[in-house]
This record gives structure tokens, C-alpha cells and sequence, in this order.
């Protein structure tokens, strides 16, 4: 189940990754790195449908692949994601990750040090197909005394810009993960703003878990574990909490000595209280004790809440578009196209009618 990754808040799908093809002079080893990394996957590619009719290709491994390709087709027919070559072919990486993620803090600042591209604007992180130079990179700083968190991803989007693959990297999840990365995927390519991350991975994601529900109806499966998918919500809240429990304490000001021990007198609280909650609320599941015995800092954080955000904005979108693919892309693209505080005001007012705090508009309604 997607649940019992806890890193899931960390697999940022890399929209910006191939967008950095614009650099500053002084970028111009990542741009070299990403286009070498970028051209090692469009060189290995193979078409799915002859990897599966190889008779010495693995059999669970046509099976996953058969899925996919069935997860992509439906993507296009049902859930009305780009139609075209994404996803039609496979890469055997021979590595876990085909990326790994890099966020940068401050030492007490939960926001993030931004790397901003041409085309894809401001993002909170920067990818690396090498590990190791993803950890020459933050080395400075972490020399600095910044706060640093590297991750690894299995799947990230060029937005279109390429024919994505299924990558091996995918097939380590279940085939509920493998079918909701191709429509998360997708959905970047229906839509991304620039320089809105929170915006595209809420979107990406609410069309993932909707996708997911007409998948699974489609294919006369029950509907997906709503109580993992209810529990992985609520960690993320907790941890959302522990952010702006440390903001709180880093605004308060003090030495150096003073807001150290505030930090991390504040994760030690944090982690009682997980342990209060795992027992209390969730009969002691122990699936997230990985992660919170795990060293925290601001970097770690920084992933939580750009998945989930504006999930339940969205959610509502689609209700008032009479849960109308086309229709909900229309309005949501009518919102990209919004000034960023416009944006935000309407999505805060779409969440509110999700949770109950507004009045819901008729069906009828024109979207925003």
C-alpha cells in the first residue's frame, strides 16, 4: 500500500529537471549532468509492448508492464490525461532511484532555498541523477551550517518535453502506486504553473487518488485502502503541525544556544506526541516509526504539505464541475492563469467548502 511509504511526501515528481536546460553560466556542470541524465533514459528506451513480447523477459516483469500500459491507456480514454507517448516504454535503470532530491534550509528558517530555472520558475529542491553529486553539491551548505535533506525518486515528468518511460525505479511499488504515478505524472503534463509548486503536486495528486477510485471501478476492484490513505493524511498533518511549531519558535528570536535547544526540544516534543497519536488513534500501526526515528531537520520537512495542500480545494472543484474530467481542467487551468494571491484566495475559499467551513455553491455554478 502507498501508506507504507513513508517518503512518499519526498517523491516530488521533477517537473523542473529538464527545465534547467536554460542555465546560468554558473550552472553549466548541472546542465551538462542533467542533459547527459536525461539522454541515458531516451537512449535505453524500449517500446512496453515488445519488452512483454520478449520470451526472455521475466514474467511478473511483463505482468507489471501489461498493467501499465493499461493504466496509461485508461489514463487518456477515461480520465482525459495527454494521449501521446509518455509511458509506452520502459528503462531497466540498474539503480534504486533514477533521481534523488536535494532541500536546503536555513538552520532555523522551515522555508526552503529555492533553485529557479527559466522555464519551470522557483522549486524547493534540486535533482540529481548522481548521488554523489547530489552530495558534493549540498556540502556547501551544509558548510554553512544549513540544514540538508536528500531523497530518492522513482519517477518524475518532463512535463511533455520527452516521451517519459516506465523506469524500473517504478516497479518497486504495488500496482496501485504504479497505475497512480502514471495518472500523477500525467497530470503535469495536463497542467503545471510556474513557480506554484504546491499547486501542481496538489493537483497531480488529487487527479492520482481520483484516477485511482475509477480505476479500481473500472477494473471491478474494491475501492482503494481509504483508511492508509486517512492515515497517512493525518501523519503528514502532524508533521505540518511540527513545522509551524518550529516557526514559531524561530520567531521568537534568542543566541544561537537558545534557538538550538528550541529546535530540538520541539522535534522531542514532536516525537511524543506521534507516539501518543500511533497508539490513541491508530491501535499502535508502527508504520511511520521509521521515519520519525530518522534524524529531523527543517530540510526534511519541507516535502510535507506540497502534495496535499490544495487536495481538498480540488476536490471540491471537481464536485462543483459535476465531476466532469474536461470541465475540471478547464477551471483549474482558469486558475493557473490567476495571480498568485488571486489563486491562493479562490483555492482557500474551494477548501473551506471542502471542509465544511462554507457554504457549498449549487452544482450549477460556473467554476471560478
Amino acid at each position: 500500500m502507498r501508506a507504507h511509504r513513508a517518503g512518499r511526501w519526498s517523491r516530488i515528481a521533477l517537473a523542473a529537471l529538464m527545465m534547467a536546460l536554460l542555465p546560468a553560466c554558473s550552472d553549466l556542470r548541472y546542465f551538462a549532468h542533467v542533459a547527459r541524465g536525461q539522454a541515458g533514459l531516451v537512449l535505453h528506451r524500449r517500446p512496453i509492448e515488445r519488452v512483454i513480447a520478449d520470451p526472455h523477459t521475466d514474467p511478473e516483469l511483463a505482468r507489471r508492464l501489461a498493467l501499465a500500459l493499461a493504466a496509461r491507456r485508461f489514463a487518456s480514454a477515461a480520465l482525459a490525461l495527454p494521449d501521446n507517448a509518455s509511458y509506452t516504454s520502459y528503462v531497466e535503470l540498474h539503480r534504486p532511484y533514477v533521481v534523488w532530491n536535494v532541500f536546503v534550509t536555513p538552520p532555523y528558517a522551515v522555508e526552503p532555498r529555492l533553485n529557479c530555472f527559466p522555464i519551470a520558475g522557483c522549486v524547493a529542491y534540486r535533482g540529481f541523477f548522481d548521488p554523489a553529486y547530489a552530495q558534493d553539491w549540498t556540502s556547501r551548505w551544509r558548510r554553512q551550517g544549513d540544514d540538508v535533506w536528500i531523497d530518492g525518486v522513482s519517477a518524475y515528468s518532463t512535463l511533455g518535453w520527452f516521451a517519459d518511460p516506465i523506469l524500473s525505479s517504478m516497479l518497486r511499488w504495488d500496482d496501485d502506486e504504479l497505475a497512480g504515478t502514471i495518472f500523477h505524472e500525467l497530470a503535469h503534463q495536463r497542467l503545471y504553473v510556474k513557480d506554484d509548486t504546491a499547486f501542481n503536486e496538489s493537483f497531480a495528486s488529487f487527479v492520482e487518488e481520483e484516477g485511482l477510485r475509477a480505476w479500481h471501478a473500472a477494473r471491478g476492484l474494491p475501492p482503494p485502502d481509504e483508511r492508509a490513505r486517512a492515515m497517512q493524511d493525518a501523519f503528514a498533518a502532524l508533521v505540518l503541525d511540527l513545522r509551524e511549531r518550529l516557526r514559531a519558535a524561530y520567531a521568537r528570536g534568542g543566541s544561537e544556544a537558545e534557538l538550538a535547544a528550541a529546535k530540538a526540544a520541539e522535534i522531542a516534543a514532536f516525537r511524543a506526541r506521534y507516539a501518543r497519536w500511533r497508539d490513541r488513534e491508530w491501535g499502535g500501526d508502527h508504520r511511520y516509526d521509521a521515519w520519525v526515528a530518522a534524524p529531523i531537520n527543517n530540510a526534511r520537512l519541507v516535502p510535507f504539505g506540497l502534495y496535499d495542500r490544495w487536495k481538498g480545494a480540488f476536490a471540491a472543484l471537481f464536485v462543483r464541475c459535476g465531476r466532469h474530467w474536461p470541465d475540471f481542467y478547464a477551471a483549474a487551468g482558469q486558475l493557473a492563469r490567476e495571480s498568485a494571491a488571486a489563486r491562493q484566495q479562490a483555492l482557500e475559499a474551494l477548501r473551506a467548502v471542502a471542509s465544511g467551513d462554507a457554504p457549498r455553491r449549487p452544482m450549477s455554478t460556473p467554476p471560478p
